[in-house]
């Protein structure tokens, strides 16, 4: 961690709030490939066809599959939504239990708040899962809204809203700080700073070309030693 002789990256200068993806971010990523596959494992014993679901995201696809499964029979359509998340949740938990956040994750989190800066996580993951890796994490920030606690999930601009409105501030003053290029799209369609990092998945030209502001090598990177 940087020592106590630090100040925020420049492009973040202006902003009263940063919004934090967890999984890939502030603690190692799911193996969400392989989730997605045992997810269309499932849409294939329920015979959807590969066309409902392509190129869309895990939630999406049970969403997609369920939309074409209730037109032919609701209640195998309502089996199927049951049992895809109930998988979902249960990967995420076993891998949550094996799980920790990054060793730095904490002494960001003080360091920015001494600065007076809000601070929210905004992911995909389920909320049991998130406070698994990181029990204490709602001790560290002022909100935390996970897949349970919205009906709209990234991209969806409306789950980054619904965090800057508990917090009373706006896009103007935020940024987005995420391992993904999807973190980079939503934050940019909202109009807040990007900055992508290099702890998950996502190649710096990839996070780059979705929006970065700045890619760095790890969220701690925000702040710089003086």
């Amino acid at each position: 961690m940087q020592s106590n002789e630090s100040q925020l990256t420049p492009i973040l200068a202006k902003c009263n709030c940063l919004l934090f993806d967890f999984d890939g971010t502030l603690a190692p990523n799911l193996d969400l490939p392989d989730m997605r596959k045992q997810v269309i494992v499932m849409c294939n014993a329920y015979q959807v066809p590969d066309a409902v679901y392509s190129g869309l995201y895990i939630v999406e696809v049970i969403e997609a599959a369920k939309k074409h499964l209730v037109t032919k029979d609701p209640e195998q359509a309502e089996e199927f939504s049951q049992n895809a998340h109930q998988l979902i949740r249960s990967i995420e938990l076993n891998e949550a239990s094996k799980t920790n956040p990054f060793t730095w994750v904490e002494d960001l989190l003080v360091s920015l708040r001494s600065r007076s800066i809000k601070l929210g996580v905004v992911t995909r993951n389920c909320r049991e899962g998130v406070l698994c890796v990181f029990p204490q994490l709602q001790e560290y920030v002022d909100c935390l809204i996970a897949r349970d606690d919205t009906r709209y999930l990234k991209p969806d601009i409306r789950h980054l809203k619904t965090a800057l409105e508990k917090m009373g501030t706006n896009s103007k003053k935020s940024a987005m700080i995420g391992d993904g290029a999807l973190d980079m799209v939503v934050g940019k369609k909202l109009g807040l700073k990007c900055i992508g990092v290099l702890t998950g998945n996502t190649t710096k030209d990839d996070l780059s070309l979705a929006g970065a502001n700045l890619v760095i090598n790890e969220c701690k990177d925000i702040l710089i030693s003086t």
